[in-house]
């Protein structure tokens, strides 16, 4: 709801005449709660109860966090407009201590993603991972009451909402790269609605469109859900762009990693690049035997 806000009061500096109208719905990914995403139907869950309201003629876009849009939208469909990206990096979240580093042997840490399990297992094997799902309240709850030590959220989440004093530390993305599209907000509309186009166009941001559509071939080309702990994180400089990105087992035994430099106006070409230099690490092998388990 945050981002459907940002998203009318934006529109309506654009086109102060104009009327915009929030249709506030809950989707199948808000609904599940007790299993994670993995196992349920995976990133499409956040998504499809909004691209019906289109289709249906009830709502005109969507607004989205891209980090849960598929890598493939459905026929008909495309990103009109891609946001400026707000901090893209994961935050540590504990009411006793500091950073993962802090935490003691056996300590219970809290996350979703099976991209931050790898990371996190990878690094700090004396924890005990355990699933977390529900909106920000509900897992900041379970956090207060000791169900778990700290928990791994979502920085640019926190600070949308006015919690960023929550956060004890942010994860550099060199101990934790952050996923394809992490920070960024997108907006969805029919392909047909060429009118929506125009209108969105002053709200789409240069460099993050650039850089996460190098993120997301990466994640494509990989088939990319959230079946898959997989990291892609690029930042633009002038025309320079900069892709790093990671494919790992969950348990974090198995990671293949790679850095490239390139030219920010080609991003799926980077993105290609990149998918190329983690396949001679074996990635494939590293993604199947993710969706073995």
């Amino acid at each position: 709801m945050w981002q459907a806000e940002n998203v009318r009061a934006r529109l309506l500096e654009l086109y102060p005449h104009s009327t915009v109208e929030i249709l506030g719905m809950t989707t199948r990914g808000d609904q599940i709660l007790d299993r994670t995403l993995s196992k349920v139907g995976g990133k499409g869950l956040f998504v499809k109860e909004l691209e019906v309201a289109m289709q249906q003629g009830e709502a005109d876009l969507a607004v989205h966090s891209l980090k849960d849009v598929p890598m493939e939208l459905p026929q008909g469909f495309e990103l009109a407009a891609i946001l400026e990206r707000e901090d893209p990096r994961d935050a540590f979240v504990s009411n006793d201590y500091t950073s993962l580093a802090d935490l003691p042997a056996g300590a219970i840490v809290g996350t979703s993603s099976l991209r931050r399990q790898a990371l996190i297992a990878a690094r700090y094997p004396q924890l005990v991972i355990q699933p977390l799902r529900g909106n920000l309240d509900t897992r900041l709850a379970k956090l207060d009451r000791g169900e778990y030590a700290a928990i791994i959220l979502a920085a640019a989440g926190l600070k949308r909402l006015g919690m960023a004093e929550r956060i004890r530390s942010v994860i550099a993305p060199e101990d934790s790269l952050p996923a394809p599209g992490q920070g960024a907000m997108a907006i969805e509309i029919l392909s047909v609605r060429k009118d929506l186009q125009d209108l969105l166009a002053p709200l789409n941001h240069i460099d993050t469109e650039r850089a996460v559509r190098a993120e997301r071939q990466l994640s494509r080309t990989f088939g990319g859900s959230c079946q898959v702990p997989l990291a892609a994180f690029a930042t633009v400089e002038k025309d320079a762009m900069r892709l790093r990105a990671m494919v790992a087992t969950p348990d974090g035994k198995r990671i293949a990693h790679a850095d490239i430099q390139g030219a920010a106006d080609s991003p799926e070409a980077l993105g290609v690049q990149i998918a190329k230099v983690l396949e001679s690490q074996d990635a494939s092998a590293i993604l199947a035997a993710c969706k073995v388990e």
